[in-house]
């Protein structure tokens, strides 16, 4: 599997993403709001630390004292005692006034915080949600030469992992790292109106730190990008082999497939484990800096305080205690703020990834114009050329037509093309020269809503998803009632086997309707065609792998299927095609 690296850091993809927005722009913008005030509120609490350790608590009641005699000379010892119990009253009033104040802007920065997270991955979410659903949407109209070429669990990554990288852009990328910048700027200003040469101390490692910086970003963009490849080279495999579970234990290759397994899964932990690496270097070197700091900020402005270096910094204690929580404040957001940037990135290559997907519009079946027409079944194929690849074409130069009402039978060898007439009828795949028509119109000029309404396929491989009986028969369709299918079932004579069934229609038939026989699943298949009364009814191998007591009912159904309408019947069984008015033979 080819990596998909994208940019470094791509604004233009940035911005794709960014329109997914819009909706929630007023929701965007007042969490901004909440960043910011956020970001300026950061160097408050360690400033009332320092007025309460400087102003209040530290203050030097014996020098007070030694003043008040100079200037009250003639007050008594009384007098004296007296204002010292003052001075340690309001001391106190002073500290408990502060900290109240410290609980207060805590909890008032908890309140904000909380609102500015939700509303972060609320955003994230619901641009997600949106993105999903356009994606699905996107994937869900690609022909199936698509899908032949691309690895289900590929695509499952695409829909679901990578559409979750998208959202941490905005819950922990781009308003994450506007705070963290905000933040940064802020303390190093407040640092430096307060103490240049104090701000100046703190600040010695950061050249390093920033180098520092750069290398990790670096090397977990690039083990961020091995893992999300080694993740949808995981989901493929484990997706196609648990779907293709029984080939592999018919044939033994359960050691084989195991072996397999453990390769891709090895290359899984490789790139973790280079991610871990990243962290695991950049993590302490970051500690080791930001104790540096505090080391040269206690040893310079303890020295500079003495009384015997009264030329010295005229740094206070409660100075040393706010630089040091300023050191804290500096050098965390920095941390974060490269796994941040990174996170970023990687949400960045994951919309690559996504947006790779919805620019293939090529992979796209052109509409046409005409809808809401109901087929009489009048077909005529002229001259058509078909290939599933380039120049090898399956069909040359074929040409009939089917009355509306007839029943027209195809057979012929393995490989002859019979299940390609029906896939470029129902435009599951385009043909490539000669024209197709239905009621006089060509196909191409009808909307595939409308062919797909008209034209039900019963395939000889039955998908049935891990649902109700009932809910496979309708696909969800509200207008189709359960008296409708209850009387489809009655028609094509598989009432009775569903009634014996736990639950009757509501019985679940569990992934790819496991809990049914080959016979039921294309009994289930003959109702769903039924009930969604098409103008044109196609069966492809229909009957070929059932045993003869399910064969009669499937009989059956097929004669109540066909009566009144166009029907193409390609199969191998001479009971299947003997009622067909003409037998077409491809060689």
């Amino acid at each position: 599997m080819s990596e998909v690296q994208g940019k470094a850091f791509d604004l233009k993809l940035l911005g794709r993403v960014l329109e997914f927005m819009k909706p929630y722009r007023i929701i965007f913008w007042l969490t901004a709001l909440l960043t910011i005030v956020l970001g300026f509120m950061a160097p408050i609490r360690p400033a009332l630390i320092q007025k309460g350790l400087d102003e209040q608590v530290m203050v030097e009641k014996d020098a007070i004292m030694l003043h008040a005699h100079a200037i009250f000379p003639d007050q008594s010892e009384a007098w004296f005692e007296q204002l010292a119990i003052h001075i340690d009253a309001s001391r106190e009033d002073n500290l408990l006034e502060i900290i109240i104040w410290i609980f207060v802007l805590l909890f008032f920065e908890a309140f904000l915080q909380f609102f500015q997270t939700y509303y972060a991955n609320w955003i994230g979410q619901s641009v997600t949600l949106d993105l999903r659903n356009k994606l699905y949407r996107h994937v869900t109209g690609f022909r199936l030469k698509y899908f032949d070429n691309t690895p289900i669990g590929t695509l499952v990554t695409r829909v679901v992992s990578d559409i979750d990288g998208i959202a941490q852009i905005f819950s922990q990328g781009l308003l994450t790292i506007i705070g963290d910048i905000l933040k940064l700027v802020v303390v190093v200003v407040v640092m430096f109106y307060i103490n240049w040469q104090l701000a100046l101390i703190v600040l010695i490692p950061i050249p390093i730190l920033v180098i520092a910086t750069r290398i990790f970003k670096n090397a977990i963009k690039k083990a961020f990008t091995q893992v999300r490849n080694q993740v949808a080279r995981s989901n493929a495999f484990v997706q196609e082999h648990v779907t293709g579970m029984n080939i592999v234990q018919i044939f033994n290759r359960e050691k084989q497939e195991m072996k397999k397994f453990e390769t891709i899964n090895k290359a899984h932990r490789r790139a973790n484990i280079h991610s871990i690496w990243a962290y695991a270097i950049f993590f302490p070197v970051v500690e080791m800096l930001s104790a540096t700091s505090v080391a040269l900020l206690l040893w310079l402005g303890l020295k500079q305080s003495l009384p015997e270096n009264p030329g010295g910094l005229a740094v206070s204690y409660g100075n040393l205690v706010q630089y040091i929580l300023y050191v804290f404040m500096l050098y965390r957001p920095i941390r974060q703020l490269a796994d941040h940037f990174n996170t970023l990135q990687m949400g960045i290559v994951n919309a690559h990834r996504v947006f790779n997907v919805l620019d293939r519009t090529n992979n796209h079946i052109k509409e046409g114009h005409l809808e809401n027409r109901v087929f009489k079944g009048n077909i005529r194929f002229e001259k058509v050329w078909f290939a599933y690849t380039d120049e090898n074409f399956v069909l040359k130069e074929v040409t009939f037509h089917i009355k509306a009402g007839e029943m027209l039978a195809f057979v012929g060898a393995t490989g002859a093309g019979k299940s390609s007439v029906i896939n470029i009828l129902s435009r599951f795949y385009e043909y490539q020269k000669g024209s197709i028509e239905i009621d006089g119109n060509d196909l191409r000029d009808h909307k595939i809503s409308t062919i797909r309404k008209n034209i039900a396929v019963v395939l000889q491989d039955v998908f049935l998803f891990s649902d109700t009986i009932h809910n496979n028969i309708t696909l969800h369709d509200p207008n189709i009632s359960r008296e409708q299918v209850t009387e489809a079932a009655k028609a094509v004579g598989a009432h009775d086997f569903i009634m014996k069934m736990p639950g009757g229609y509501d019985y679940d038939v569990r992934e790819r309707g496991g809990m049914l026989s080959t016979g039921q699943r294309q009994l289930i298949a003959f109702i769903r065609a039924y009930v969604y009364n098409p103008g044109i009814l196609i069966l492809d191998e229909a009957t070929s792998n059932i045993d003869t007591e399910s064969e009669l009912l499937i009989q059956r159904a097929i004669r109540q299927l066909t009566r009144g309408r166009t029907s193409i019947v390609i199969a191998h069984r001479l009971s299947t095609i003997q009622q067909a008015d003409r037998i077409v033979v491809l060689d």
